[in-house]
């Protein structure tokens, strides 16, 4: 048996992700929950369904999560960490607040939460927050006791989390046809986000162009191909750029368009592009769609190669990454590395590792409302 590791303080491990829909009849109603306060009518979220509608809409997330949580379970238990994980989504079951409330019924009271997002950026970690403080004021209003939560640090440039998605790179570059290969463009994408969302991202001192969301995802892009071509001799060209924008058309938001990209490589002589959606934990819908479906149609069209990398997903190396961060966290929250982490945070790169607490200011919603597990957080 493995020697025991402690992640005291914490009692718990709670994945928290998006949500999706598990069959037709959920498709309107997991988007009305997404939607809920922006007056979408229903007539057009049977529009925006289609592309779950598809795929017999079911959307992907919610399996890629099970094997996400079998892969956390193992990794835990093949390293003799003790610590009980569970899961709650935003938008569909197992809802954040059932899951909590069952935390506390199992009296859970010291919680460390993962997010499916690395990034820093509104949609990708304050929002998270905000979910956890409204969650938390469900329970005080049913009179439950409240757990302690805190935040694991975005992820994005933990080796544990770059290694597969270099993997990915290097697998799809070896299954274009060899004449295209060496010359082969890669697309690294990521979800676009509104450029003032993207400004405001990060701590204050990060804001400015693009903020800490473009600087982070640049970082992990440069990784990537910086270890694509130290494994193969070969230089590839890449680009960041974005996919899945939604939203009213005259605000602006982060570009290239993945598939705008792809004319404009296909226009200026490229043999072949590798799509690499960095940006993502996992191939979920706006993957499936936007990149498998849509952009690879486009590039059809072009009569451009293209081949899509995968995502982290369950790697056995990510759930890895996933333990060291609970250790690093524990170690620092207990003061000393008793816990069995590390006290000095693993990340490679340029930036370093994220902090472990949200400042006041880090990714503002344009409408304040309270934030859990951050030093702006009513629940501390």
């Amino acid at each position: 048996m493995p020697d025991a590791l402690d992640a005291t303080p914490y009692d718990a491990l709670l994945l928290l992700s998006f949500g999706g829909p598990e069959g037709p009849d959920d498709v309107v109603p997991f988007l009305e929950n997404v939607t809920r306060g922006r007056g979408i009518p229903k007539e057009r979220l049977k529009e925006v369904g289609q592309h779950y509608f598809l795929f017999g809409g079911v959307s992907p997330i919610n399996d890629q999560n099970r094997a996400l949580l079998d892969a956390l379970r193992k990794d835990f238990a093949d390293h003799g960490l003790d610590l009980p994980v569970y899961w709650g989504n935003r938008n569909w079951a197992p809802y954040l607040t059932d899951t909590l409330r069952e935390m506390v019924a199992d009296g859970r009271r010291r919680v460390l939460v993962l997010a499916t997002s690395a990034y820093a950026s509104y949609s990708g970690c304050r929002q998270y927050r905000e979910n956890l403080a409204d969650s938390l004021a469900a329970l005080e209003a049913e009179g439950l006791p409240l757990p302690k939560i805190d935040k694991l640090r975005h992820y994005f440039n933990h080796p544990g989390f770059l290694e597969p998605m270099i993997d990915g790179v290097l697998r799809s570059l070896s299954e274009l046809p060899e004449d295209v290969r060496d010359g082969a463009h890669i697309a690294f994408t990521t979800h676009s986000i509104p450029v003032a969302a993207a400004d405001t991202s990060g701590t204050v001192e990060d804001h400015g162009d693009g903020g800490a969301y473009v600087a982070q995802h640049l970082d992990v892009a440069g990784l990537v191909a910086d270890a694509v071509r130290e494994r193969t001799g070969v230089d590839h060209p890449w680009q960041l750029v974005y996919q899945s924008r939604s939203g009213a058309p005259h605000i602006p938001w982060l570009e290239p368009d993945i598939c705008d990209h792809l004319e404009e490589r296909h226009a200026a002589g490229a043999p072949a592009v590798v799509m690499a959606p960095i940006g993502f934990v996992s191939d979920h819908m706006e993957v499936l769609y936007d990149l498998d479906t849509e952009a690879t149609a486009k590039a059809g069209e072009l009569g451009l190669p293209v081949r899509r990398s995968a995502t982290v997903g369950a790697d056995p190396r990510f759930a890895a990454a996933i333990r060291e961060l609970v250790l690093e966290r524990a170690a620092t929250e207990s003061g000393g590395a008793e816990s069995g982490g590390a006290l000095t945070p693993c990340a490679l790169g340029t930036l370093g590792a994220s902090h472990d607490l949200c400042p006041v200011g880090c990714c503002p919603a344009r409408a304040p409302r309270p934030a859990a597990a951050g030093a702006d957080s009513p629940y501390a």
